[in-house]
C-alpha cells in the first residue's frame, strides 16, 4: 500500500504465518519486557486519549463563564480552569513518561534480537557447505546480516508498540466519541467509507506506476554502473554519444513513469484532507444542532472534533504499519530461511588426532561431481609421498581448483577417499585438517589492519621475532621495513596502498608463519613483473622445501621439476606422471606444452 509520500508496495513474505511463528520464538524469551511495553503502551495512550474531554470541559467553561458574564450572572472561573489546566499537563505528562518507558523498553528488545539473529548468522556462516557460497553471490549473504537484520530490528521497536497503541488509540477514540453523542459518532463513520475509497482507487491506479518506476530505476542504475565501471572502455570505442543516448531514453521513460506514481500518491494527501474537513464541517453543523437542544456542551464539539482527527489519523498509521509489518516479515523470513540452510555433515564423535602428521596423501578411486546426474572426476587414483611437488595443469575451466577444494574439504568425495597419512580426511575435525594445509593463491587477500597483523593471522601466537623472520624467508623483510611504520603500517580496505607483488609476498610470509605440513601453490607469479615473480619464486621455493606441495601451474615451464603432474581436461584427470614422462606420451600434457613454448618463443 502506498502512504501518501511515494512508496512502493513492500515486499511480501511467502509465508507470513510460519515466519511470525519463528519469530515468536525469539520473543517468548523477552515477555516480561513485551507485557511491560504492551502495559505502559496501552496507559500511555489512554492517558492522552482523556486528554481532549477535559480540554473540551476547558472550552466549555470559559463558555459559560462568558456566557453568564454577558447576562451578570457570574464570570469566568479562572481557579477551576487553573487546575484543570495542570491536571490535564499532569495527564499528559504520565503519557509521554510512559511512552518513553515502552520506548526505551522495546528499544532493548529489538537490539538484543538482532545482535542474537547477527551472533547467529555469523555462526551459520562457518557452518556451511562451499557450495552455498558457490551458489550465491557475496551481496545476497552480506544483505541478510545487514539489511534484513536491520529492518527486522526497526520493524519490531516501530511496529509493535504502534500496533499496540494504535488499536488502543482506535478503541479508546471510539468510546470517547460515543460517550459524548451517539448521532455525531454515526455521522462521522458515514465519512469513512468514503476515505477508504478513495484510498484504495489512488493505490490501485499508482501502484502500477511504481512498479514501472522501481523496474526502470534498476535500469538506469545498471546502465549508469556499467558505464562507470566501463569508462575507459566507452571513452578507447567512443561510444560516449551512443551511451548517452540510451541514458537519455531509459531516464525519459523513468521520468514520464515517476511522475505519474509521484502525482498520484501525492493527490492522496490533499484528497484525503479534503474529504476529512467535509466531515469536520458535518461533525460541527450537527454538534451545534445538538448543544442548542442542550443534548451535548459547547466543548464536546472540540473534544469531539480532535476525536474524529485522531481516528483519521490512526487508521491511516494503521495502514503505514501493515506495510511495516510486510516488510518486517519478508526480512525476517530471508534471515531465518538463511538459518535453515543445511549444513555441512557434522564432524565425527572420535576424530584422528594430526598433531603427528606427516603429509602423505592417497587419491583412492575418487569419484566427485558437484551435481550427483554429472561425475567430473571418475575413479582417480595416485600416492603423494611427503615432501613432494605435485603440478596440476590444464586449460581454463578444467576443473583444477575442484582437487584443491576436496583436498581442504570443501566438498566431499562422492565415492572412493582422500587420505592422510592412511586415514580418510573425513574422520578429522574439518578445522584441524584445514590447518594442516597452507594456501597462496593467485588472488591475495589481505585485511584492513597493520602489516604485522595481517602476517600474524597464519598463526595468532607468533611474537614480533617470528614474523621478522617469516617476512625475511618471503624475501619481504627489506622492503616492509623501508615503510615509515614499518610493521605497524596500516593497510587500507583494499591494500591498495602497497603494489600487487607485495601483496603476494605479504601472503606467503603468513603461510610460512602458519608452518603448515602441506601446501596449496594457486600461480602466484601470474599478474607481476619479472623482478618481483623472481622474488616470489625464491620465496616460494623457500615455503615449499620439506612439505608435501600441490601447485596449480598457468605456465607449464614452472613445473618441469614437479614429481608428479596432474594433467586436467573438461573436469577429469587425463594424464598423469613427471614432465619427461609425459612429453614421451606426446599426450595432451606435450601438446599443451608445445603450444605454450611456442607462444613464449614468438
Amino acid at each position: 500500500m502506498n502512504n501518501g509520500h511515494g512508496a512502493a508496495m513492500p515486499e511480501k513474505a511467502k509465508n507470513f504465518k510460519a515466519t511470525f511463528k519463528t519469530l515468536s520464538k525469539y520473543l517468548r524469551q523477552y515477555w516480561v519486557g513485551i507485557l511491560l511495553v504492551l502495559i505502559f503502551a496501552v496507559g500511555g495512550t489512554a492517558f492522552s486519549i482523556v486528554g481532549p474531554k477535559i480540554s473540551g470541559n476547558i472550552t466549555t467553561e470559559i463558555f459559560n463563564g462568558l456566557m453568564a458574564k454577558i447576562s451578570n450572572t457570574g464570570g469566568i472561573d479562572f481557579s477551576k480552569i487553573g487546575k484543570t489546566v495542570l491536571f490535564l499537563f499532569g495527564l499528559y505528562a504520565i503519557s509521554a513518561l510512559f511512552s518513553f518507558i515502552q520506548g526505551y523498553v522495546m528499544g532493548t528488545i529489538s537490539q538484543k534480537i538482532s545482535y542474537r539473529l547477527r551472533k547467529e548468522i555469523s555462526e551459520k556462516i562457518h557452518r556451511l557447505p562451499m557450495r552455498y557460497f558457490d551458489t550465491k553471490t557475496h551481496g545476497e549473504v552480506l544483505s541478510r546480516i545487514t539489511n534484513d537484520v536491520d529492518t527486522l530490528s526497526q520493524g519490531l521497536n516501530q511496529s509493535m508498540t504502534q500496533l499496540i497503541t494504535s488499536v488502543t488509540m482506535l478503541v479508546g477514540v471510539v468510546i470517547m466519541m460515543l460517550s459524548i453523542s451517539p448521532t455525531m459518532t454515526i455521522a462521522a463513520f458515514l465519512i469513512l467509507p468514503i476515505s477508504v475509497g478513495c484510498m484504495g482507487f489512488i493505490v490501485k491506479k499508482s501502484q502500477t506506476f511504481f512498479v514501472k518506476q522501481q523496474k526502470y530505476l534498476g535500469d538506469i542504475n545498471g546502465m549508469t554502473e556499467e558505464l562507470y565501471g566501463g569508462h575507459d572502455i566507452v571513452k578507447a570505442f567512443n561510444a560516449e554519444e551512443k551511451s548517452s543516448q540510451n541514458f537519455d531514453e531509459i531516464n525519459e521513460t523513468l521520468y514520464h513513469t515517476a511522475w505519474k506514481s509521484q502525482f498520484l500518491s501525492g493527490m492522496m494527501h490533499p484528497i484525503m484532507s479534503f474529504i476529512g474537513n467535509l466531515g469536520y464541517v458535518v461533525v460541527s453543523m450537527l454538534g451545534g444542532y445538538l448543544t442548542i437542544k442542550k443534548k451535548i456542551e459547547v466543548g464536546d464539539i472540540v473534544s469531539f472534533i480532535q476525536y474524529v482527527r485522531t481516528f483519521n489519523m490512526t487508521i491511516a498509521q494503521a495502514a503505514q504499519i501493515m506495510n511495516m509489518f510486510q516488510s518486517t516479515a519478508a526480512a525476517a523470513e530471508r534471515v531465518f530461511e538463511f538459518l535453515n540452510e543445511e549444513e555441512e555433515i557434522p564432524d565425527v564423535e572420535k576424530p584422528v588426532s594430526t598433531l603427528n602428521i606427516d603429509g602423505n596423501i592417497e587419491f583412492d578411486h575418487v569419484h566427485f561431481g558437484y551435481n550427483e546426474n554429472k561425475t567430473i572426476i571418475n575413479d582417480f587414483s595416485a600416492t603423494v609421498k611427503k615432501g613432494q611437488k605435485i603440478a596440476i595443469v590444464g586449460p581454463t575451466g578444467a576443473g583444477k581448483s575442484t582437487m584443491i577444494k576436496l583436498l581442504m574439504r570443501f566438498y566431499d568425495v562422492n565415492a572412493g577417499a582422500i587420505k592422510v597419512d592412511g586415514h580418510d580426511i573425513r574422520d578429522f575435525n574439518r578445522s584441524d585438517l584445514r590447518k594442516l594445509f597452507g594456501m597462496v593463491l593467485q588472488d591475495t587477500w589481505l585485511f584492513h589492519g597493520t602489516i604485522k597483523d595481517n602476517i600474524r593471522y597464519g598463526n595468532h601466537d607468533a611474537s614480533e621475532v617470528d614474523i621478522e623472520a617469516a617476512c625475511k624467508a618471503a624475501s619481504v623483510d627489506h622492503f616492509v621495513k623501508t615503510l615509515p611504520e614499518g610493521y605497524d603500517m596500516e593497510l587500507n580496505e583494499e591494500a591498495d596502498n602497497i603494489s600487487g607483488g607485495q601483496k603476494q609476498l605479504l601472503t606467503i610470509a603468513r603461510v610460512i608463519l602458519a608452518d603448515p605440513k602441506i601446501l596449496i601453490l594457486d600461480e602466484a607469479t601470474s599478474n607481476v613483473d619479472t623482478r618481483t615473480e623472481l622474488l616470489i619464486q625464491d620465496a616460494m621455493d623457500h615455503l615449499m622445501e620439506g612439505r608435501t606441495s600441490f601447485v596449480i601451474a598457468h605456465r607449464l615451464s614452472t613445473i618441469k621439476n614437479a614429481d608428479m603432474i596432474l594433467v586436467m581436461d573438461q573436469g577429469d584427470i587425463v594424464e598423469q606422471g613427471s614432465h619427461e614422462e609425459l612429453l614421451k606420451k606426446d599426450g595432451f600434457y606435450a601438446k599443451l606444452y608445445n603450444s605454450q613454448f611456442e607462444e613464449e618463443e614468438a
